[in-house]
């Protein structure tokens, strides 16, 4: 497989050239405009962060992004999907006010921001990839109908896949509520019969009439009819309907990686990832914990996985932060440079196995060229 590009540029700046333009003309070096946007309805893949966490990426470089895609003849928008777990972003509603209060708005951001699975994260198109662990993931509408999709990836530790960066942000960040819980559960999802409240809702909205109430008026799972499309567990407002046993960390960026093929598929895409901020976990949670090593700088390419690939090596080659920090805090050596921090912070994950998977199905490739900017 060939080698692919990996643009870098660092955090220094000048009075004449500030991060924002140092921002723009990576992308522009990386070659962003050689798509053709014009007229062109533009999804800006996005993590708007939970409230309370101040790790995420500043809306002011979404706004510059959002101009320059416009001046491309782009239809610009900010997008994400909503959350499985129950937090601020679970909804529509909920998540719209939360992408205000952290500043992705149409006046700070500088283009309309569409939460891409509707109101309760029912709004999904399945695009057949018939991969080995999904074989029609579910992808938010607004992402599914994008004719280009740009990420914008806040590169960090996770606690489930390592870490996040391009792969995670596509294939978990564009699923479905649905979606979500195909990635995250090895099993198919269950009634918690002492929360269940009886109130008919997963059984008006399960689209293959697998639940019924029972005698106690309390939902059943049929599981020779359910699929897991996990429906019935993004509307229960009770947590009734709960995830089944979980998957491993291996399976899991497995199934991201060809959610990722299926939100990419037949579509022009470009990525960007901001490797500052590098906090242990994600930024799902309401507070992001100290970083783990100083701020690095901007990457941005074609390719997600050599992305990703790339990244991952600079956090590894990078000293650690010495005071304050989920690694300071822990015996190390030396200040664990070329160390695996991600592994050493998560010890149960394998971010490794999700960029294999990626390569193997024709994401991209882990052979790469970083040029500096």
């Amino acid at each position: 497989m060939e080698t692919s590009k990996v643009y870098f540029t660092n955090l220094r700046t000048t009075p004449s050239s500030n991060l924002l333009d140092k921002m723009e003309r990576l992308v522009k070096r990386a070659g962003i405009a050689s798509i053709d946007f014009q007229n062109q309805f533009t999804a800006i893949k996005i993590h708007f962060g939970e409230p309370g966490n101040l790790a995420y990426i500043r809306p002011n470089y979404a706004a510059r992004m959002a101009t320059l895609l416009r001046s491309l003849g782009a239809k610009p928008f900010l997008t994400d999907c909503n959350t499985l777990y129950s937090g601020r972003r679970a909804n529509a509603v909920d998540h719209l006010e939360s992408a205000m209060e952290n500043g992705f708005n149409p006046i700070s951001a500088k283009c309309d921001v569409i939460i891409a699975d509707g109101l309760k994260g029912t709004e999904y198109r399945e695009i057949e990839i018939n991969g080995e662990y999904c074989k029609a993931p579910k992808i938010g509408s607004a992402i599914a109908d994008a004719d280009i999709v740009i990420t914008m990836n806040h590169f960090k530790g996770h606690e489930q896949t390592g870490f996040g960066g391009a792969l995670k942000n596509i294939g978990m960040g564009c699923a479905s509520v649905g979606g979500k819980l195909e990635l995250h559960s090895a099993s198919q999802p269950r009634i918690d019969i002492e929360s269940c409240k009886g109130c008919n809702i997963c059984v008006k909205h399960c689209r293959h009439d697998a639940i019924h109430l029972n005698a106690s008026h309390k939902a059943e799972i049929d599981y020779t009819k359910c699929v897991g499309c996990g429906q019935c567990v993004a509307l229960c407002q009770y947590d009734g309907a709960v995830m089944g046993e979980g998957d491993t960390s291996e399976r899991l960026n497995y199934k991201i990686a060809e959610y990722s093929k299926a939100v990419l598929l037949g579509k022009k895409h470009f990525h960007v990832s901001f490797i500052m901020n590098v906090s242990p976990e994600c930024d799902c949670w309401n507070h992001n914990d100290a970083a783990i090593i100083p701020d690095l700088g901007i990457a941005a390419s074609f390719d997600p996985v050599a992305l990703d690939k790339a990244c991952a090596d600079m956090v590894i080659k990078a000293p650690i932060l010495e005071t304050g920090n989920r690694l300071s805090d822990a015996p190390h050596h030396d200040h664990l440079e070329d160390c695996d921090k991600f592994h050493i912070m998560h010890p149960e994950t394998n971010w490794q196995a999700g960029l294999e998977h990626a390569e193997k199905i024709g994401l991209g490739t882990q052979q790469y060229e970083l040029i500096t900017v």
